[in-house]
């Protein structure tokens, strides 16, 4: 369904994750909206992995509505408050990453608009018909 683009010329991704994705033609598209580290009942955990793990169960939600799942993802977007915090995302985010990676781009942001907030997650999924 996707195929990761990592050209040879170029330096190898720094991490779990591809330079590039490319899906086929005809295949339906899926945009979720940045996702904040808050659970239905309006809780907000304290850590940046129990957050991460909140986003990504949102995103899985939503994917789970078009009938997609992670397997499905091209492209990731995260953004974490706190230098410290990217490798606790990172290990969160390898959790629901399948191969091949998709796309991503991980970065440092001064805040959002709840102070309690320390990772934000949104993604884009490619599935058939």
């Amino acid at each position: 369904m996707r195929q990761e683009l990592n050209p040879d010329g170029i330096r190898a991704p720094f991490g779990n994750y591809s330079h590039g994705v490319i899906t086929p033609p005809g295949v339906r598209l899926v945009f979720c909206s940045g996702q904040l580290g808050i659970r239905a009942d309006e809780t907000v955990p304290d850590t940046v992995e129990e957050q991460a793990e909140c986003c990504f169960e949102n995103i899985s939600a939503i994917l789970g509505e078009a009938g997609m799942d992670f397997k499905n993802v091209v492209r990731l977007g995260a953004f974490v408050t706190r230098r410290q915090d990217m490798r606790g995302y990172m290990r969160v985010r390898d959790r629901y990453v399948g191969a091949p990676p998709p796309a991503s781009t991980l970065v440092i942001v001064t805040g959002f608009t709840r102070p309690e907030f320390l990772v934000e997650v949104e993604a884009i999924a490619a599935g058939g018909d």
